[in-house]
């Protein structure tokens, strides 16, 4: 694994999990999906769904804490900065060896460029909004949200799952 075939992968991700129509009811469902996957997995994570700047959809499981919040709201931030997700701009920003801080001028108080929040694509249209997970490592947060909306989309997610680390 190196930093740039993740960067490769990432980009795929972001080109192929788009959606025809993205809404409060889409936002529902997909929430309710990406719990359970996580209970499946025995995870406790917080998940947040943002539409444009409203709040679509917001659970946290039994386990988390406060801090699980304050990490989506950061990562949130970089998505809706960049139009990427938060992984893909904290690995661009590791192999490039700089930071948030140092390329942009962003202070850790209010973005982190970690795995576990990607932007919510509508074809024909853009980014729309985002959907974050906290709770897991960085990788992990981020593989289960591809996992997630990739099953939604009816996508093989072995397409699009980053390789084993």
């Amino acid at each position: 694994m190196s930093i740039q075939s993740d960067l490769e992968m990432l980009a795929k991700q972001e080109a192929l999990l788009q959606f025809d129509k993205f809404d409060a009811s889409t936002a529902w469902d997909l929430g309710c999906a990406l719990r359970a996957v996580a209970e499946a997995k025995s995870a406790v994570v917080a998940v947040h769904i943002q539409l444009g700047e409203v709040s679509v959809f917001s659970f946290s499981m039994v386990g988390t804490t406060p801090d699980n919040n304050e990490w989506l709201r950061r990562k949130r931030n970089v998505v809706q900065r960049f139009y990427r997700s938060s992984y893909a701009v904290g690995l661009g920003l590791q192999q490039r060896e700089t930071s948030l801080l140092e390329r942009y001028g962003l202070s850790v108080t209010d973005y982190a460029a970690h795995g576990g929040c990607f932007p919510i694509r509508v074809k024909g249209v853009g980014v729309v909004g985002s959907i974050g997970l906290s709770g897991l490592a960085q990788r992990d947060d981020h593989e289960m949200l591809v996992e997630a909306i990739a099953r939604y989309l009816k996508l093989p997610y072995e397409d699009v799952r980053l390789p084993a680390e």
